[in-house]
């Protein structure tokens, strides 16, 4: 059985050993030919007549000065034919070669231009030929994902700038009005001060929950998992929002089965499900339902939460959980979220080795988290 990898540079590896074998046979051909005619004498005649020409002196003359210095020192003649034959063969084989290293120098250097074609090599050398379009492509993927990433950041700076600037406008304004104005009404004042106080925690809840993705990002969050009555919290958790979901005339229906348990963080898990609540109740059409029901799917847990509201696109539903990502085209703090919430969310459940996504479509929006269930499996056979 041929190694894959030892068949890769089979063409180039055999077209080097031809032309090195080539060489050989040239070399050995032209070293027979100046043995048969010049050890055995056979151009002997040639070299005594152009001796006669050259120095213009008679035959006896000249076949003496080749019997005394050509055939007295052929030995001396005939090697350094031999290594003058050698050397330029190995010079035109060096030279061929070299061809090679140029094609991959202008290779090397079609990586460094972005707006350079393919590389395009000899037939013989494809393998080196794919392995230069390889890292291009990786290089110029890689160049794209960072160019990516700092427009991202650059994006989180300004979003987060934005965030924070909002309420704290607020708060300096306030303020002023309440330096300015010492003889203002105490009555008057207590509301300026009430706003104020809410603004900071406003400002607060952003700071600490900037600090927390962060912490995700840099797997610095731990879990303590433990066994989870699913029902149960979703029961305690609409009853804790039942606030906001009244305050657009929402109401929930939970199908979830009693038995049902998962191994998980409670306070984390509690979050993501308070997050996606707190999004169906800002984005349901008002007097509809949020539905939560779950169900065992394999070896996964998946629980649904359906509300009832303008379908959302393919392109925004893939940024759902991206960090600061609304869905109102305008980023109005003092009425909307952070845009931190699906995103942290997401962080947990992916800590908790689960998933978590989003479809809509029928006017109404599906998010979906998927737990893993041997942990649970195993508590409820116990």
């Amino acid at each position: 059985m041929k190694h894959p990898k030892k068949d890769e540079f089979h063409i180039f590896q055999s077209k080097v050993t031809l032309r090195f074998c080539a060489s050989a046979l040239t070399a050995a051909a032209i070293t027979a030919a100046l043995y048969l005619f010049l050890w055995k004498q056979r151009l002997g005649g040639v070299v005594v007549s152009a001796l006669e020409q050259l120095f213009q002196t008679g035959h006896e003359s000249a076949f003496l000065i080749y019997h005394e210095y050509f055939r007295g020192n052929r030995e001396i003649f005939f090697a350094a034919a031999v290594i003058l034959i050698f050397l330029a063969l190995l010079f035109f084989l060096f030279r061929w070669i070299s061809r090679y290293f140029k094609e991959i120098n202008l290779g090397i250097d079609a990586l460094l231009n972005d707006d350079a074609p393919p590389v395009r090599l000899s037939p013989e050398m494809r393998p080196f030929e794919q392995k230069l379009n390889t890292v291009k492509q990786t290089l110029m993927q890689r160049k794209t994902e960072t160019a990516y990433a700092e427009q991202r950041k650059n994006e989180l700076v300004m979003y987060l700038a934005h965030d924070i600037r909002t309420p704290l406008t607020s708060i300096i304004g306030y303020l002023n009005l309440l330096e300015e104005a010492p003889d203002m009404p105490q009555a008057q004042r207590i509301g300026h001060l009430h706003l104020i106080l809410e603004k900071a925690y406003r400002l607060e809840q952003m700071i600490n929950e900037f600090f927390e993705i962060t912490r995700y990002n840099s797997q610095q969050i731990s879990l303590s998992t433990e066994p989870i009555d699913l029902c149960y919290m979703l029961i305690q958790l609409t009853d804790e929002l039942s606030p906001i979901l009244h305050a657009g005339g929402n109401t929930v229906l939970l199908n979830v089965d009693e038995s049902i348990t998962v191994c998980a963080d409670a306070d984390k898990l509690a979050r993501v499900f308070g997050n996606i609540l707190k999004n169906a109740a800002a984005y349901s059409d008002p007097g509809t339902p949020v539905t939560i029901r779950a169900e065992r799917s394999g070896g996964m847990i998946r629980i649904l939460f359906q509300n009832q509201g303008a379908v959302i696109p393919k392109e925004k539903l893939s940024r759902l959980f991206e960090k600061f990502y609304r869905l109102d085209d305008a980023r109005i703090s003092d009425t909307g979220g952070t845009g931190l919430g699906l995103a942290i969310a997401r962080e947990i459940i992916l800590l908790h080795g689960g998933t978590i996504e989003a479809s809509s479509e029928d006017n109404t929006v599906t998010f979906t988290v998927c737990l893993p269930a041997k942990e649970e499996e195993k508590h409820r056979k116990t």
